[in-house]
């Protein structure tokens, strides 16, 4: 036999905390992950030290160019020759003038490899060039 009562069960609603504590966790996570997207960072290239470099604040589409070591080229996190450099530099050219690029060369980069970078900037008709240092600590 049964000797309890059969109880209705009672709606309960939704959750608030719970959810609010969630959407928290996920705002921070992808505020986090945009901080970092917004940072071109290549991890093989070591860029040289400067006393008077200024930290610019990057634009959504600033053009990034790291120059490695050997002398190839990454662009979006893609190894590039420089005819693909070109060709992808003349097309940004020609829908925005006055794209500004920023060349990371690593320390140890051969001079000669970063002015064939600067002349297929110069092709693609790309004039406004920066460099990208870091502060001595």
């Amino acid at each position: 036999m049964n000797f309890r009562a059969h109880m209705k069960p009672e709606n309960l609603g939704v959750a608030i905390a719970p959810m609010v504590d969630v959407v928290f966790l996920l705002l921070i996570f992808f505020l986090l992950t945009w901080n970092y997207a917004r940072q071109e960072v290549e991890l093989a290239v070591t860029v040289p030290e400067a006393n008077e470099g200024k930290e610019a604040r990057r634009a959504a589409g600033d053009v990034i160019l790291n120059v490695k070591s050997d002398g190839t080229v990454v662009m979006n996190r893609q190894t590039m020759t420089l005819d693909e450099v070109r060709e992808r530099l003349t097309k940004i050219a020609e829908l925005f003038p006055d794209q500004a690029v920023l060349l990371r060369g690593d320390v140890d980069t051969r001079y000669e490899e970063i002015v064939r970078v600067l002349d297929v900037c110069s092709a693609a008709n790309i004039w406004n060039v920066a460099f990208a240092v870091t502060k001595p600590e």
